[in-house]
């Protein structure tokens, strides 16, 4: 029996896993529609090839039975993961995913006494979305036990893969996320800013649809989520002034125009790009108020001062693709081994916060834990 099947294995991120896992020795099988583009593959890389569609069940079921698990890299997700993750809860396989979409995440998330009842593991977001952060925030949640809120937020380096501009087009009208105790909730894109040191001094930075308003939840139990990434201080109000845009651009003519516009003209990061990047990731935790047994003793004078209730923490990665094709390929192998429990899991759920620290290149830091009880709380623009 094969370690895994990578679905989608011809697009961009799906061959540098599939480059990545058969380097490190593992049996992959190489899998799609198009029939060329899987031959050609398997013939470069010395991998098994199955050729089919996700709306033929039999052949997606025969091709899984051979495998322990798959890793599907054929977005948008959205679109693709349910027929595959039927197909591995009828075979008894394991399910992996690069997704870093909400919705993807939540109906997963649904599945997971399905896919413990099947003895499988259902683990989406195995790449850049979502684990740097995903690590992050099960980190802070242990150096901030009482956390109530949690802001994770990047700054990647380099450019975007052609699915992942589709993803991008698809999202076009939906607008943006956050969650509030407990519960997703929509937000107009643009609104929420604040500044954020990434690591490199201060930047503006941008409340985003990122999966961690899903996953970090999961992760921790923390339910007020926000995700910021870095962008041009012009970004914003420019983003604020568009938005009628998008509900053109996600209606259906349209985003099929923007479709074929970047299959002609997204190509993605180069080995260069790739190599030499570095993106940055930063999260903070924070506690509304301490815990009750702490504010009675401090009425008390039994306790003098707060633990703290503030947390920050960083991250530097190697460039999003690159980093991706790491955490994806070790996440597998892990999988394929039978490290990782059953039922539906995020990637800091079943491995732990430091499965970060386990790949080439990463750095994590920490600021001391503070005390803002007399600070006047931070504003968002």
């Amino acid at each position: 029996m094969a370690d895994i099947l990578v679905y989608g294995s011809y697009g961009y991120t799906g061959r540098l896993v599939v480059e990545e896992a058969t380097d490190r020795g593992l049996d992959v099988v190489v899998a799609g529609r198009d029939r060329n583009a899987v031959e050609n593959q398997a013939i470069r890389r010395g991998c098994e090839e199955r050729v089919f569609a996700l709306d033929e069940p039999r052949l997606l079921d025969l091709a899984l039975e051979e495998v322990e698990a798959v890793l599907n890299c054929a977005g948008p997700f959205a679109e693709t993961a349910e027929p595959v993750v039927e197909g591995c809860l009828r075979t008894g396989t394991h399910y992996l995913d690069i997704t870093g979409e909400i919705e993807v995440f939540e109906r997963l998330a649904r599945e997971g006494e399905q896919a413990e009842d099947a003895g499988i593991t259902v683990l989406p977001g195995v790449g850049f979305d979502v684990v740097p952060t995903d690590c992050l925030a099960a980190h802070l949640a242990e150096r901030l036990p009482d956390a109530d809120r949690l802001a994770l937020g990047f700054e990647a380096s380099g450019g975007i893969s052609p699915g992942t501009a589709k993803t991008a087009v698809r999202g076009l009208g939906e607008g943006g996320a956050v969650r509030r105790a407990g519960r997703i909730e929509s937000v107009p894109i643009g609104d929420e800013t604040r500044r954020i040191d990434f690591g490199r001094g201060e930047r503006t930075a941008m409340a985003i649809p990122w999966g961690d308003v899903s996953t970090a939840y999961h992760t921790t139990g923390i339910g007020n989520v926000a995700v910021y990434t870095a962008v041009p201080s012009w970004a914003p109000p420019v983003v604020r002034v568009s938005r009628f845009l998008g509900s053109v651009a996600g209606a259906g003519p349209v985003r099929s125009l923007l479709d074929s516009l970047v299959d002609a003209s997204v190509e993605g990061p180069d080995e260069r790009e790739r190599r030499e990047g570095e993106s940055y990731v930063w999260g903070e935790a924070r506690r509304s108020e301490a815990p009750r047994s702490e504010r009675q003793g401090r009425e008390r004078g039994e306790v003098e001062t707060a633990d703290g209730d503030r947390a920050v923490s960083r991250l530097v990665t190697p460039e999003t693709y690159r980093l991706t094709k790491l955490t994806a390929v070790e996440i597998a192998e892990r999988v394929a081994d039978g490290e990782a429990p059953t039922g539906f899991r995020t990637p800091a759920g079943a491995f732990g916060p430091d499965l970060i620290l386990d790949i080439e290149g990463v750095e994590r830091t920490d600021e001391p834990i503070e005390n803002t009880a007399d600070e006047s709380p931070e504003s968002s623009g």
